[in-house]
């Protein structure tokens, strides 16, 4: 359980430092500054040296609370690699205190991993904390096409609607890649999913198509191998015309795709004799 005590209320605490990163793609891991490794809430925690937490700055407004994470690529959980292909943007991370003798512990921070680094034989991360999500706009602005997201929140449309299964075909030189066993109609601005492969988990936004040809915002690993599984979601390119004729989802559009602009101040009067 958490504990509710005092820390550093005795000369001597036997008090280690712990973090948990949850990744997008369902990697969890846990690692403490202990010598030992740590086993509490379902997740064994390594000891990773040379990986040190920053101090934690907490405030009691509304000002984001301030962290981050800065160490050295010499843990085999934390690789140049996983970070350059993005495996740990936009990754859960929770720090806080433990007693390595009896395991009672406290969250002292919770956010997101937002920016992400590497120099040389170092890294360093940005942590986001969960009262970012307070700096927010309450009130949308306005904006000709739709601010929903593909199947989120406001546009209703369910996913599993517009996914399809597919392997892959070929992974070209400059790092398109070709797809076998499903159609690559209406995929523009859609998501790539790797079911499995070296990039299993990640997802990838389509940003062209030509033909069987896929496009991907990051080049595709050119060591993935051929019939690797992948999931594909289609797109939308946000207008009314297609959320209307397309998807049949008009009345769910979330823009104001007639709302005269700030030009229609600058126009000058035409007057008729």
């Amino acid at each position: 359980m958490p504990s509710t005590r005092t820390w550093f209320s005795q000369p001597l605490e036997t008090v280690a430092i712990w973090w948990r990163i949850e990744r997008s793609d369902g990697i969890a891991l846990g690692f403490t500054s202990h010598d030992r490794d740590l086993a509490f809430d379902g997740l064994v925690h390594r000891t990773a040296p040379g990986m040190v937490p920053s101090a934690i700055r907490r405030t009691a407004t509304f000002e984001p609370d301030s962290a981050d994470i800065a160490g050295a690529l010499s843990h085999d959980s934390i690789t140049e690699g996983d970070l350059a292909a993005g495996r740990f943007d936009g990754a859960v991370v929770a720090m806080g205190m433990v007693d390595w003798e009896t395991l009672e512990r406290e969250t002292l921070y919770s956010g997101t991993i937002g920016a992400v680094g590497h120099e040389g034989a170092g890294f360093s991360a940005e942590l986001r904390s969960i009262k970012d999500l307070l700096s927010r706009d309450i009130v949308p602005r306005t904006s000709p096409t739709c601010r929903a997201e593909f199947c989120g929140t406001g546009c209703t449309l369910s996913a599993a609607r517009f996914t399809r299964s597919a392997t892959l075909a070929l992974v070209e030189p400059d790092g398109g890649m070709r797809v076998a066993g499903a159609s690559t109609d209406g995929l523009l601005f859609g998501m790539l999913r790797w079911i499995d492969g070296p990039e299993a988990g990640l997802s990838r936004r389509i940003e062209d198509i030509d033909g069987s040809l896929l496009i991907l915002d990051r080049p595709a690993d050119p060591g993935t191998p051929v019939g690797t599984r992948i999931l594909l979601r289609e797109g939308c390119d946000h207008t009314l015309d297609t959320c209307a004729t397309r998807f049949a989802n008009a009345t769910n559009f979330q823009g104001e795709p007639y709302l005269p602009g700030n030009d229609l101040l600058t126009r000058y009067p035409m007057v008729q004799g």
